[in-house]
């Protein structure tokens, strides 16, 4: 069995690295989202279950990705909560 000092995944550079590629991830998938937002301003229909609403396409696609990003929270967080053995 290794000493924490010699796995590569006790030192701070493996954790830092893939934390930065995260971050590197998101702010691009963030561009790319706020990109196709802009490029989406005309007014569209929205059906919901208790009626209809006239909203600019740009507010539909942000509520949908903040709904994505909140079920992605919830399922990493219970995912963390899991209880896994590694």
């Amino acid at each position: 069995m290794a000493s924490p000092s010699q796995d590569p995944d006790a030192t701070g550079s493996a954790r830092s690295n893939r934390d930065r590629a995260r971050l590197i991830a998101i702010a691009i998938l963030g561009i790319a989202a706020a990109i196709f937002a802009l490029a989406n301003l005309k007014q569209v229909k929205v059906n919901f279950i208790i009626g209809t609403a006239k909203l600019p396409l740009i507010v539909v696609i942000v509520l949908c990705l903040l709904i994505g990003v909140a079920i992605g929270a919830l399922l990493s967080r219970r995912g963390a909560k899991g209880g896994r053995k590694d």
